[in-house]
């Protein structure tokens, strides 16, 4: 089950640098997670400071 990052996102770019397959890019306001590529590892709500990226 890959993650989403909800419109919490404050466009920090925590999870983007902790992603290990570089699922997640910067969109427009806030940044988006492919959904293909997401090995649902959870890096990324573990280092973003808002707890924007949810399980889907």
């Amino acid at each position: 089950m890959a993650y989403v990052i909800s419109d919490e996102c404050i466009a920090c770019g925590a999870c983007a640098a902790e992603c290990s397959v570089n699922a997640i890019s910067e969109g427009d306001g806030k940044y988006v997670i492919d959904a293909d590529t997401c090995i649902s590892c959870g890096n990324c709500a573990n280092v973003c400071p808002v707890g924007a990226p949810k399980a889907e």
